[in-house]
């Protein structure tokens, strides 16, 4: 019986082989999502201390409870590659697996203690349209389950489809910050704390603007958790 369900397995292995997300090689019996190669590649953040990335680049933006990134992002890098695979590809599965890294990091860190809601940071309905997902959804999902939290993502809307390059150079932005997301049913996060995910930081003014509205809320505290932060 043991011969057999082997036979099975690698029959299934050859006809549908687990492949890496980055790099699309074939991976091995005790490799998960990633090769052993790419995983090593991977550029690692230790999301507790005071150089924390997060928490210095929205230092004096956001009044931010904790940050936290997974990854460090450099152009033509590892991790843009992942994140274009993810976003453009459609390998959703990328989200999952980042989100359970990091949930199962933070998840010890008492600074994310008592989460009450993960949010994640929305599309606006043209780009979801489009795209036909939002690529930090089963991110947020999987850190909600990780650390006990609601998770929750038709509260928070985007009003104004901007272009990426709005969000790239803070100075070049010409739509006012309080004027691009909003809120439904602003009553649930009264004295909340609520932990905003999204896919990457560059500027933070993404974060900035979500965390501008949320801030509208009595007694909201924010947290943040990203996939990667750039350089």
């Amino acid at each position: 019986m043991i011969f057999i369900d082997e036979v099975v397995k690698n029959l299934i292995n050859i006809l549908f082989p687990r492949l890496c997300l980055i790099c699309q090689s074939v991976m091995g019996d005790n490799e998960m999502q990633f090769c052993s190669c790419c995983r090593h590649d991977l550029p690692l953040l230790d999301h507790v201390g005071i150089n924390n990335p997060v928490e210095k680049i929205l230092s004096g933006r956001v009044d931010l409870a904790a940050g936290a990134s997974l990854l460090r992002f450099e152009k033509k890098g590892i991790v843009q590659q992942l994140l274009h695979n993810l976003k453009y590809k459609g390998y959703k599965e990328i989200s999952t697996a980042l989100g359970s890294w990091l949930g199962s990091r933070i998840s010890h860190d008492p600074r994310f203690k008592n989460i009450d809601i993960v949010i994640p940071v929305p599309l606006h309905r043209s780009r979801l349209r489009k795209r036909g997902y939002n690529q930090v959804e089963d991110f947020g999902r999987e850190i909600a389950y990780r650390i006990r939290a609601d998770y929750v993502d038709d509260l928070l809307l985007k009003k104004i489809s901007t272009p990426t390059k709005v969000f790239q150079k803070r100075h070049h932005r010409w739509q006012d910050k309080k004027t691009v997301f909003s809120l439904r049913q602003p009553e649930r996060f009264i004295n909340k704390k609520v932990l905003l995910v999204d896919d990457i930081i560059t500027t933070g003014a993404t974060i900035e603007a979500c965390s501008t509205t949320l801030k509208l809320i009595p007694g909201v505290k924010i947290s943040v958790a990203t996939m990667a932060i750039a350089d």
